[in-house]
């Protein structure tokens, strides 16, 4: 891309942006209260100065061409550093703007609910859009722009990696056990002598994200056998109800209150850790309202 004269109008990369965002120049139209022939025009201007075709059609939509993604991509840092510029120096001024968050249910309700509640009081101009995925999902969500955060974990025993065009802040850690049907769940033990002894039991692991069935996979190997994993679940009440009725056993975070009948066997050398992360685009947590959520969320813990 080649700028015809250096210099670029926030305003038509604002809509660029909007657009690798909402998908539809009518939805632009309606965030940045323009018409959508504004729109349009604006982002036909805005090829014409780069030199790049940044639109190309898909039946009756558009979606952005690899030159306008790159684009999309520069126009975060370049309106970021623009509206923290603003904000230096007007300390008044208020972050405004929606942010869209995928996250699994666990976290929604025990961080991103109360952080989103507080976020309303002291800052009524930003809104957050709140989507139910498993990391997996949420990863392809922030690859295609259509998310600016996700709330993810992994397993110590199953490491998540994150490429260079992520950002990932931990969230703390919590331990995992197995659960079990009592009384088979007392105690704790080496980690290996404890699968060992669940060896010829149905495995429960998860059904949209693949860390849990790792982290047993791994351990199984290290005792010397191989699951045999027959379930798939992603609510853990739906793995206690599963070991309730005799079908398997299955991890469950140590420091949560099991239903009657569910045991949990404490586990040790190794121990299992859920680690969880907040994920932007790089460069992306500079933009006030996602700023001010991250902010928030800061210092919580994410449990699955």
């Amino acid at each position: 891309m080649i700028l015809n004269d250096g210099r670029m109008d926030p305003r038509k990369l604002e809509m660029l942006l909007e657009l690798s965002r909402l998908g539809s120049m009518r939805a632009v139209a309606d965030t940045l209260h323009v018409t959508t022939s504004t729109v349009s025009q604006q982002i036909v201007s805005l090829s014409h100065e780069v030199r790049a075709p940044l639109l190309e059609p898909v039946g009756r939509r558009v979606r952005l061409t690899p030159a306008g993604r790159r684009l999309a991509d520069h126009a975060v840092t370049i309106l970021a550093a623009i509206e923290a510029a603003r904000v230096d120096l007007d300390p008044s001024a208020a972050p405004a703007g929606l942010v869209r968050v995928a996250s699994f249910s666990t976290a929604i309700r025990q961080a991103l609910l109360p952080a989103v509640r507080i976020l309303g009081e002291r800052h009524p101009d930003v809104r957050v859009q709140i989507l139910e995925h498993e990391p997996p999902e949420a990863f392809a969500m922030l690859a295609s722009d259509d998310i600016d955060l996700a709330l993810t974990y992994d397993y110590n025993l199953a490491p998540a990696t994150f490429d260079r065009t992520l950002e990932a802040r931990p969230m703390g850690e919590t331990e995992w056990a197995l659960g079990v049907p009592t009384p088979e769940g007392r105690g704790r033990g080496d980690a290996l002598d404890v699968f060992r002894r669940f060896r010829d039991r149905d495995w429960i692991v998860a059904s949209r994200n693949t860390a849990d069935g790792e982290a047993v996979r791994t351990l199984a190997s290290m005792a010397g056998f191989q699951a045999r994993i027959v379930h798939q679940a992603d609510s853990l009440e739906l793995v206690q109800d599963l070991v309730l009725a005799g079908l398997g056993v299955g991890l469950l975070p140590a420091g949560q209150p099991t239903r009657r009948g569910v045991g949990l066997r404490r586990l040790r050398d190794p121990q299992v850790w859920l680690r969880g992360y907040a994920v932007t685009r790089r460069g992306r947590s500079a933009w006030p309202p996602l700023a001010v959520l991250l902010g928030l969320l800061e210092g919580t813990t994410l449990e699955a």
